[in-house]
């Protein structure tokens, strides 16, 4: 049902993928949005989406790896829609590639979109909330904030690099009794287009490391986190996995990914060598310009995540003590396949 509160949200990487699809929660739970995005063609649907649903939208096409930009974007919106009251940073860029085929300019491009970015909107959603005493401001994170995998080097470390961020942010908020609020929601891998676009050198096609969620899953535990003082969301079991797995034995989890991690980012479609890429500009002109919130795998994609609906009725610190049982539990079926695998093999 639709809400009438005039309430305001700024959404960045707002054009694709999870932005679109947390543009569109936040309209139907009443939210006037700010929209944030490089490609004009999905900022401008995405608006549309927002007015038909009742609500007021403002786009503004920029790149969130520059700081001013970001700055004038919030003032924009706020001249136009009002104070703003939650801030997701969301957008982001990454690249497929071993490391020894990395150049210098792809690990900066990729640190400042995904990384500075989120410094440079948290900047500015501070530099209106604090005087307000009041907002919240949602970091959109990921399993790989905590266990790095192959071929994403440069935007596992951007992802560690916003959870480093955003524990000295917590910590000086909680210093200066602030009731801003900040959190991290940590999402397993998610059905967008971004696997269509995404700079790679892979042999074959990539995708998002099984199993796969639809989008609408993680705008839905943004919304959530938004409205619930959480410090941090785990949205999905295998989100669990991972982050457990790593505090409990990361070398395990180094050779698990050695043996695992380059098959399982690939399809068994080769790539295409001219396919276009959005690292250093946006492809609005890929597939006809508006992109939605999906991408090519709903066939594979979950609509639904058990954990999910238990984080959203367990307090956060019981939901630490479960993860980090089923994160042991998860361990020890790990090795004990692992080894049976082995001895099936020798």
């Amino acid at each position: 049902m639709l809400e009438t509160s005039n309430r305001v949200v700024v959404i960045t990487g707002a054009s694709a993928g999870i932005g679109r699809a947390a543009v569109r929660r936040f309209a139907a739970g009443g939210y006037d949005v700010g929209l944030i995005a490089r490609g004009e063609d999905g900022l401008n649907a995405a608006a549309d989406e927002v007015r038909r649903q009742g609500r007021r939208a403002v786009s503004v096409p920029c790149d969130v790896a520059d700081a001013e930009a970001v700055e004038a974007a919030a003032t924009q919106i706020e001249n136009e829609l009002g104070p703003i009251d939650v801030w997701v940073n969301n957008a982001m860029a990454s690249v497929f590639s071993p490391i020894a085929e990395m150049t210098a300019e792809e690990f900066k491009r990729v640190t400042e979109v995904s990384y500075l970015g989120y410094v440079y909107g948290t900047l500015s959603a501070l530099r209106r909330m604090r005087s307000r005493n009041r907002g919240t401001i949602v970091q959109v994170g990921s399993a790989l904030a905590y266990r790095s995998i192959p071929l994403q080097s440069a935007y596992c470390a951007a992802k560690h690099a916003i959870v480093g961020f955003t524990d000295s942010l917590r910590s000086e908020l909680i210093h200066e009794q602030s009731d801003v609020h900040v959190t991290t929601v940590h999402m397993p891998a998610v059905n967008t287009p971004q696997f269509s676009w995404v700079k790679s050198r892979l042999p074959n096609k990539a995708q998002p490391v099984p199993p796969i969620y639809q989008p609408e899953v993680a705008a839905d535990a943004i919304y959530f986190a938004a409205h619930h003082r959480r410090r941090e969301l785990w949205v999905a079991y295998s989100a669990v996995q991972a982050i457990m797995g790593q505090k409990i034995a990361p070398g395990f989890a180094d050779k698990y990914l050695a043996e695992n991690g380059f098959a399982s980012q690939q399809t068994s479609e080769p790539r295409d060598a001219d396919q276009p890429d959005n690292l250093w500009s946006p492809v609005d002109g890929l597939g006809g310009g508006d992109h939605g919130a999906h991408g090519n795998f709903d066939e594979r994609a979950r609509w639904h995540s058990p954990l999910l609906s238990v984080v959203k009725t367990v307090p956060g610190r019981q939901l630490a003590i479960l993860g980090a049982g089923a994160g042991i539990v998860a361990l020890i079926g790990a090795r004990l396949f692992s080894a049976h695998g082995k001895a099936m093999n020798s």
